[in-house]
């Protein structure tokens, strides 16, 4: 159906124009002369307009001629119309022979069009394909960042953790040093006083043997029940050291403990920095294959236009001379007749 651009008075004034010129009217030349239109458009209005020029030939004379000139112009025009006609049976299966063949470079075009346009589908079928999976690359990606940003944090987490645990072990060790210290300056102090207590009743008992012994007995009493108490003091810091050294070891398990998870939250780092360089070899990947599917797409289309101009600007060229032909077969029949009555003629 002919587009509202170039409408079919444009064409007529445009084929007027060359008929004014000498030129035979084609497509082309209709094209030239209008500086716009598409083809298929221009070509539909000039096959209209050679149909009514054909219908307008077999119109009757205008009324108010002389009989012997109607029958005169009626046996000419019968002449001419009996060549014509032979002629142009000649030319129309020329045509027809033509245009046949026409149709089937047509056919085979549209065949190789059906076959690029299927290619261009494939290839972007499978363009939306790597699309889709490098989306969901992008989206392993993403996550695989938030993981091990998640991760990272609990690592962070884990070492201050564990710093705060081997402060509280260092503080525990200290705590052992006071107390063993203290524990010792007791039993320095302590002993001390016995070596000044014993001194003391040395010298007594060399003034007062008697008083000694009485004194000796008060102060083994003493003596055992310091020793007494002593023995109990130093049960109870074996207690306690007892107690620190069972913290300490909970400690030393704790840190351990954390030591391990520290290893393998470090275990899980390296393996997920080996997946996120799998998966941006992937990705780079993806963005290769992306673009060579591009290019092969471009050189198709390139090469399909390609084949489409020339395939185009063939048949246009067999139309424009089946066209002169056409144009140029009254001329060589209007010569053939004038021929004709020349030898009649010279004949008579």
């Amino acid at each position: 159906m002919a587009r509202s651009g170039v409408q079919y008075q444009d064409v007529q004034q445009a084929i007027d124009t060359l008929l004014s010129r000498g030129d035979t009217p084609s497509v082309q030349r209709i094209r030239e002369v209008l500086g716009t239109g598409s083809f298929t458009t221009i070509s539909e209005h000039f096959r209209q307009w050679r149909l009514e020029r054909e219908h307008n030939r077999d119109v009757p004379p205008p009324k108010g001629l002389p009989e012997a000139v109607v029958s005169v112009a009626s046996e000419l025009w019968k002449e001419a119309r009996e060549a014509a006609h032979d002629a142009l049976c000649h030319y129309r299966e020329e045509a027809d022979r033509q245009v046949e063949t026409a149709k089937l470079e047509a056919n085979d075009a549209d065949q190789r069009a059906a076959n690029a346009e299927q290619r261009e589908s494939a290839l972007a079928e499978h363009l939306r394909h790597t699309e889709t999976r490098v989306e969901g690359l992008s989206r392993d990606l993403a996550a695989s960042q938030a993981d091990e940003a998640q991760w990272r944090t609990q690592a962070r987490e884990a070492r201050e953790e564990v710093a705060k645990w081997q402060s509280a072990y260092e503080r525990a060790q200290q705590q052992l040093g006071e107390h063993q210290a203290q524990h010792a300056d007791q039993l320095s102090q302590q002993q001390a006083e016995w070596q000044a207590r014993l001194t003391q009743e040395e010298q007594r008992h060399e003034a007062a043997e008697d008083r000694l012994m009485s004194l000796l007995d008060s102060a083994r009493q003493e003596r055992a029940q310091e020793e007494s108490a002593y023995q109990q003091r130093l049960k109870q810091a074996d207690k306690r050291n007892e107690k620190l050294a069972q913290e300490v070891k909970t400690l030393e398990k704790s840190i351990y403990q954390y030591q391990l998870e520290a290893h393998a939250e470090q275990q899980a780092q390296q393996q997920l920095q080996a997946a996120l360089n799998a998966l941006e070899q992937r990705y780079q990947e993806a963005i290769k294959k992306l673009d060579d599917a591009e290019s092969a797409l471009a050189e198709e289309a390139r090469q399909h236009d390609a084949r489409e101009k020339a395939w185009q600007e063939q048949l246009w060229s067999r139309m424009d001379a089946m066209q002169r032909q056409l144009t140029d077969l009254p001329t060589s029949l209007s010569r053939d007749q004038d021929g004709e009555r020349e030898d009649k003629d010279s004949l008579e």
